[in-house]
C-alpha cells in the first residue's frame, strides 16, 4: 500500500476514496473504534443488514446506555426547574484530552451512579412536591378562613340583610332571622377564571335558590396540575337542604375548586386559623430543609453531569458502530468495512497499531483495500472559511463522486452576485464590520451557547464578510454611499458656467472618469435613465459570463470521465446555441459601449429590437451597429437552428449505431474458452447486492426509446433555459435599482429634513432623525434588503449556474466521529 506524503486538495473534485476491510481482534475492538471515532476518517458500512436490530451483538449494552442517557436528561430537567446552570467543559479543553477511552469500570460506575441519583432525586422531588401540595392546601384553607370573617360579619349585620329590598335574592329568609341559622353553606377556593362559570352553573342547577359571594385573593397559589402559580378566589355559597349542598360541592369540585370545613362561629374559626398557622410553620421548615438538600445535591451534580454524559454518549456511539461489524465467534474477530480517503489510510493504520501496542495485543488489526464497483461517497476537504460556502451548494445537492464541485467557484461568485444587487459602500461597510466582529471573536463566540438565528449568522460569518467587502467594491463602481455620490476623481463632464433659473442645461464631456460612474450623474434629470440602461446591460453581461463558465464545468466533467459522446452530442451544440444568440448579444453590448455615438453623429441602435428582428426578420437590420451585421446574424441564426436537431438526434443515432455494431460483433474467446472479461463478470455476480445508499444495484441498460425521450426533454429544456435563465439575471438590475432608490427615499424622508433647520431645533432634529435613519438603514436596507439579495444570489447559483453542469446525485461522506451534543432535559419516563 502506498503512503502519500501530501493530502489531496479535494476542493475542485472530491477526494479519492477507498473501501477498506478491517479485521479487529475482539479484545481491542472497543478501543480501536474509540480511536477511529476521534480521527473521523471511516464511514462504516452495515455488514449485518439481514440481522434485526434487537438481535445484534451489542444491543443490550446500547439499551443500558440509553437508559443512562434518559436518567441524565431527567437530572438536567431538574436543573432547569430549579434554575441551576449546567457546567459545560470548554471544547478546547476537551480536544486536549488524550484519545483513550474510559475503562469499563468507569462506565459501570456511571450506570450505577445514574440509577442511584435518579432514585435519590425522585425521592426528594416527590417529597418536595408532596410538601408543596400540603403547603398550598393549608395556605388556601387559611385564605378561606380569613375570607369567611368577611362573609360572616356580625349577627346584626346579617339580620339586617333580610329587611332590605333584596330579600328574594337572599333565599327568602324570614324577617329578622339570621342567615347562618336558616341556611347551609359551602366554602372554598376556586381559580379566578372559573368563578363566573361556577356562579352561572349553580344558579341554573338550584334554580336561583342560593346566595353566592366571592372574594379575590391577592396571593397566587401553586397548582399541582399545571405546575404553575394561579390566582384564585375564595367563595361561599348559601342554600337549603343537604342534597342541594352536596350537589353544590360536586359542581364546585368539578371546576377544580377546593372545599374546606369552615365554621360559622368566629371562635371556632379563630381556633382553626391558629392550628393552620402552626402546621404551616412546621411545614415551611421541613420544605425548606428538603429543597435545600435537593438544590445542594443538584449543584454537585451540575459540575460533573456534562462530563459523565460525554463518556456515556461516546460509549453508546462505539457500541452502535460495533453493531455494524460482522462477528466471527470462532476466531473472536470482528470484521468491518468502510470508506476512507485514500490519502488517510496511513493514519488509520497507525491508529490501530497504536491501540494494539497500548493494550499489549500480539495479533495486530489488519487493514485491506477492497477493489469494488460501488459508488464511493463524496468528500470535499473544507476549513472554517470554505465550509459555509460548501454548505450552500450541499443544500441543493451533493456532488457526484469526482464531479466538479461548485463550492469552489461559489466563494467568489456568490458574494459578487449579491454585491451587484447590494452595491453601496456604506451599507457594505456596515455588513463588513458586523461580520468582522464575529470573525475576530470566533473562538470566544464558538464556545458560547447560541440560539438558532445567531448560530446561523455565526456559521456564515465569512459569507457575510465577503458580501460586505464585495458590496464596498461595487459601491465604488456605482459611486454610491448611503444614496450619495463621492467626488473621488475629477469629473469627465463640464457644466456651463452661467445659466438662467429654470433653464435646462446640458453638460459637455471633457474627459473620462477614472473609476466607476461619474459623480456628475448624481442629481441629473436623466440619472435614473442612465443607471437603468447601464445596470440592465451589466446584468445581461454578468449573467452570460456566469452561465458560460458554469457550462464549461460540464466540459471538465466530460473530459475527466472520458465521455466524448456527451461532449460532441450535448456540450458542443449546447455551447454553439448559447453563444450564437446570447454570446452575440453580449458582444454587441460591449461593442456599443466602446463607440462614441455622438462623434458618429447618429443615435445608438437599440439592441432589444435588434435581437427581436434577428428572429422575426432575418437579414433585415433597421439601424446598423456594424458593417455586415445582417449576414452575421443570418449565419448565427442558422447555426442556432442547426444545433436543435444536433442536440435532438446525435446521441440516439450514436447509440443505435454502436448498439447494432456490438450486437453483430462476435465475442472473442481466450485460449481457455472463456470470455476476456469473465473474471470481471464473475466478480460482479459474486458481489453482494444490498439496499444501502452507498452502493449501486445491478446496472440497468438504457434502450433506444429511453435515450430518445431523454434527449427530447434535454433539448427542449436547454433551448428554453437559455432564454429564461438569461432573463432571470435581470434581477441583478431590478434589485440594484430598487436598493438605490429605497436608500435615496430613506435619506430624503429622514435626515435630510433636519439639514434645513437651524439653532437648537436643528441640533435636536438632527440627532433624532439621524438615529431614525441609522436604525431604519440597519433594519430595512442592511438586514431585510440584504436577506432578499442573498436569496436571489442563492437562486442564481442553484438554478441558473449549477443546472449547467451539476447532477447532485452524490452520497455524502459521513464518517464516524465523536460530535459534542448539548445535553437537554426531559421528564423521566
Amino acid at each position: 500500500m502506498s503512503k502519500t506524503s501530501e493530502k489531496q486538495e479535494a476542493v475542485f473534485r472530491s477526494a479519492d476514496m477507498s473501501l477498506v476491510e478491517m479485521y479487529i481482534p475482539q479484545e481491542i475492538s472497543r478501543d480501536a473504534v474509540y480511536s477511529l471515532g476521534h480521527t473521523g476518517l471511516i464511514q462504516f458500512r452495515d455488514l449485518n443488514r439481514k440481522v434485526k436490530s434487537f438481535q445484534r451483538t451489542f444491543v443490550n449494552d446500547i439499551r443500558r446506555l440509553d437508559n443512562v442517557e434518559r436518567q441524565y436528561r431527567y437530572l438536567v430537567s431538574l436543573l432547569q426547574k430549579f434554575e441551576i446552570p449546567l457546567y459545560h467543559e470548554p471544547l478546547t479543553d476537551e480536544e486536549s484530552k488524550p484519545l483513550v477511552p474510559p475503562s469499563s469500570s468507569i462506565i459501570a460506575d456511571h450506570v450505577e451512579n445514574a440509577a442511584l441519583l435518579e432514585a435519590r432525586m425522585q425521592q426528594l422531588v416527590e417529597s418536595s412536591d408532596g410538601l408543596e401540595i400540603k403547603r398550598t392546601d393549608l395556605e388556601q384553607f387559611r385564605a378561606a378562613l380569613l375570607a369567611a370573617d368577611q362573609f360572616f360579619s356580625s349577627e346584626s349585620e346579617l339580620s339586617s340583610l333580610g329587611n332590605q329590598s333584596t330579600q328574594e335574592e337572599l333565599l327568602e329568609l324570614g324577617e329578622g332571622q339570621s342567615l347562618t341559622r336558616r341556611a347551609c353553606f359551602v366554602a372554598g377556593v376556586i381559580p379566578r377564571t372559573k368563578v363566573g362559570t361556577l356562579e352561572q352553573i349553580l344558579w341554573r342547577a338550584v334554580r336561583g335558590n342560593l346566595y353566592f359571594k366571592h372574594l379575590e385573593l391577592d396571593q397566587p397559589f401553586y397548582d399541582p396540575k399545571t405546575k404553575e402559580k394561579v390566582y384564585k378566589n375564595a367563595f361561599i355559597v348559601f342554600s337549603h337542604g343537604d342534597m342541594i349542598i352536596r350537589r353544590i360541592q360536586k359542581i364546585a369540585e368539578s371546576l377544580d375548586a377546593n372545599i374546606y370545613e369552615v365554621s360559622e362561629t368566629s371562635e371556632v374559626r379563630s381556633t382553626q386559623l391558629k392550628d393552620v398557622n402552626s402546621r404551616l410553620q412546621d411545614l415551611y421548615t421541613v420544605l425548606d430543609s428538603t429543597n435545600t438538600t435537593l438544590e445542594t445535591e443538584l449543584f454537585a451534580i451540575s459540575k460533573e453531569l456534562d462530563d459523565w454524559y460525554r463518556d456515556v454518549s461516546r460509549e453508546k456511539a462505539v457500541y452502535e458502530v460495533l453493531n455494524l461489524f460482522a462477528y466471527d465467534s470462532s476466531r473472536k474477530i470482528l470484521t468491518a468495512e468502510g470508506w476512507c480517503p485514500t490519502d488517510e489510510l496511513a493514519i488509520v493504520q497507525s491508529k490501530l497499531k497504536e491501540t494494539c501496542v497500548r493494550l499489549g495485543i500480539a495479533s495486530p488489526a489488519i487493514v485491506n483495500v477492497i477493489e469494488t464497483s460501488r459508488t464511493p461517497p463524496t468528500y470535499h476537504r473544507t476549513n472554517k472559511f470554505t465550509q459555509a460556502f460548501q454548505d450552500i451548494c450541499d443544500c441543493y445537492g451533493i456532488a457526484a463522486y469526482q464531479e466538479v464541485n461548485p463550492g469552489l467557484a461559489t466563494i467568489v461568485t456568490f458574494p459578487f452576485m449579491f454585491a451587484i444587487m447590494f452595491g453601496d459602500m456604506g451599507h457594505g461597510a456596515l455588513m463588513f464590520m458586523a461580520a468582522a466582529v464575529l470573525v475576530l471573536n470566533e473562538k470566544k463566540i464558538g464556545n458560547m451557547k447560541r440560539d438558532e438565528i445567531f448560530d446561523m449568522a455565526f456559521s456564515g460569518r465569512y459569507i457575510v464578510l465577503f458580501m460586505g467587502l464585495f458590496s464596498i467594491y461595487t459601491g465604488f463602481i456605482y459611486n454610491d454611499m448611503f444614496s450619495k455620490s463621492l467626488t473621488l476623481f475629477k469629473s469627465g463632464w463640464k457644466f456651463p458656467e452661467s445659466w438662467e433659473v429654470g433653464e435646462s442645461i446640458t453638460a459637455h464631456q471633457v474627459g473620462t472618469y477614472a473609476f466607476g460612474i461619474d459623480s456628475a450623474w448624481h442629481g441629473t434629470e436623466n440619472a435614473l435613465l442612465f443607471a437603468n440602461s447601464l445596470k440592465m446591460k451589466l446584468s445581461i453581461v454578468m449573467g452570460f459570463i456566469h452561465m458560460f463558465y458554469s457550462y464549461m464545468f460540464s466540459l471538465a466533467n466530460a473530459l475527466y470521465f472520458n465521455d466524448m459522446v456527451d461532449i460532441f452530442c450535448n456540450f458542443v451544440p449546447g455551447l454553439l446555441f448559447l453563444t450564437s444568440i446570447f454570446g452575440y448579444l453580449v458582444i454587441c453590448i460591449i461593442y456599443k459601449w466602446s463607440i462614441d455615438w455622438v462623434a458618429e453623429g447618429r443615435p445608438a441602435p437599440g439592441l432589444l429590437n435588434m435581437l427581436i428582428n434577428m428572429f422575426l426578420s432575418p437579414g433585415n437590420v433597421e439601424a446598423e451597429l456594424y458593417s455586415g451585421q445582417a449576414k452575421v446574424q443570418v449565419f448565427l441564426l442558422l447555426l442556432a437552428l442547426i444545433c436543435i436537431p444536433w442536440l435532438l438526434l446525435a446521441k440516439p443515432l450514436h447509440y443505435k449505431y454502436t448498439h447494432d455494431k456490438h450486437q453483430h460483433q462476435p465475442i472473442a474467446l481466450t485460449e481457455d474458452g472463456e470470455t476476456p472479461n469473465n473474471g470481471q463478470i464473475q466478480e460482479y455476480n459474486n458481489e453482494e447486492v444490498d439496499d444501502d445508499d452507498d452502493e449501486e444495484g445491478a446496472a440497468h441498460g438504457d434502450n433506444l426509446g429511453d435515450i430518445v425521450i431523454h434527449q427530447v426533454i434535454h433539448t427542449i429544456e436547454w433551448c428554453l433555459n437559455c432564454v429564461s435563465h438569461t432573463a432571470s439575471y435581470l434581477r441583478l438590475w431590478a434589485l440594484s435599482l430598487a436598493h438605490a432608490q429605497l436608500s435615496t427615499v430613506l435619506w430624503t424622508m429622514t435626515i435630510q429634513i433636519a439639514f434645513g433647520m437651524s439653532g437648537f431645533v436643528g441640533v435636536f432634529m438632527t440627532v433624532v432623525l439621524f438615529a431614525m435613519w441609522f436604525v431604519l438603514t440597519c433594519v430595512i436596507l442592511v438586514v431585510m434588503e440584504g436577506t432578499s439579495a442573498m436569496l436571489h444570489s442563492l437562486r442564481l447559483h442553484w438554478v441558473e449556474s449549477m443546472s449547467k453542469f451539476f447532477k447532485g446525485e452524490g452520497i455524502p461522506y459521513q464518517p464516524f466521529q465523536f460530535v459534542y451534543l448539548e445535553l437537554e432535559g426531559e421528564d423521566a419516563a
